[in-house]
């Protein structure tokens, strides 16, 4: 790929789905209709018992429909990204809470140079109507946290709408979507902590970041698997984790040219 940014890159939409039947029924006819700007779905299955793979293949014949390798939400996320084709992937939730119509400024940010564009609700022009008061009192304090080990300087640390160049999954280091699965537990990456972990290596790398403002709607069907304080602690335990895994460069990091060359 070109040193500067692709003009007209092809975005690869990668959707984690279980039991999402009945959204995917409205989310999909909505992302189709952003082709030609789409490229590809992605559609990973969480080996969902009320129909989702069938819906997909009923209402989008053209999407690409897998089963993730292992469980969880990062691991679902992992197996789409590596079978993405197109220069750019977006990260998109099946439970009608991102709205496909701002992908194009995601992929927009991207081509005007950064290496992720990293959705929040909480800076100016975004906003959420699908969190309490205690959750967002908590990830505010999430993202303090984060901003003081990783020296950054986000607004919302626990958002799942992402998008960034296909050519940094190296620099991601995802656990292989091939590893065996331990007895009785998950590889580190592979559950609800992965919008975190991407935060914490993508800051750790150095990588130029630019936040698109973006509004979280309320779930169309069904309820959400967040468990406030559990879920909380885990990110907590995720910041510790990944900055003990950074390198000690890490407080300061500096962009490294060969990402950039990558894209």
């Amino acid at each position: 790929m070109a040193n500067t940014p692709t003009v007209h890159p092809r975005v690869s939409v990668v959707i984690p789905t279980r039991n999402e039947a009945r959204n995917l029924a409205l989310v999909l006819p909505a992302l189709d209709a952003l082709r030609p700007a789409v490229h590809e779905i992605i559609v990973v299955d969480g080996h969902s018992v009320d129909g989702t793979v069938e819906t997909v293949r009923r209402l989008l014949p053209a999407a690409t429909v897998l089963t993730q390798t292992r469980t969880g939400k990062g691991n679902a996320l992992a197996c789409g990204f590596a079978a993405a084709t197109g220069e750019i992937v977006v990260m998109f939730d099946a439970d009608g809470s991102a709205d496909p119509a701002e992908i194009p400024t995601f992929v927009a940010a991207l081509t005007g140079g950064a290496d992720v564009a990293k959705g929040s609700r909480f800076a100016r022009g975004g906003g959420t109507d699908d969190i309490t008061p205690l959750r967002r009192l908590g990830n505010a304090a999430l993202n303090g946290v984060a901003n003081v080990l990783f020296r950054t300087a986000h607004t919302d640390l626990c958002y799942g709408y992402n998008a960034f160049w296909t050519a940094l999954l190296p620099v991601l280091d995802l656990p292989s979507i091939t590893a065996p699965a331990p007895q009785g537990g998950m590889l580190w990456g592979d559950g609800f902590e992965i919008e975190t972990v991407l935060a914490c290596r993508v800051a750790a790398a150095g990588l130029a970041v630019t936040e698109v403002p973006s509004v979280e709607r309320r779930r169309i069907f069904g309820q959400t698997n967040l468990r406030t304080f559990a879920d909380g602690a885990r990110v907590l335990r995720t910041l510790l984790a990944e900055r003990r895994r950074a390198p000690a460069s890490g407080a300061h990091p500096r962009r490294d040219p060969t990402v950039a060359a990558a894209r």
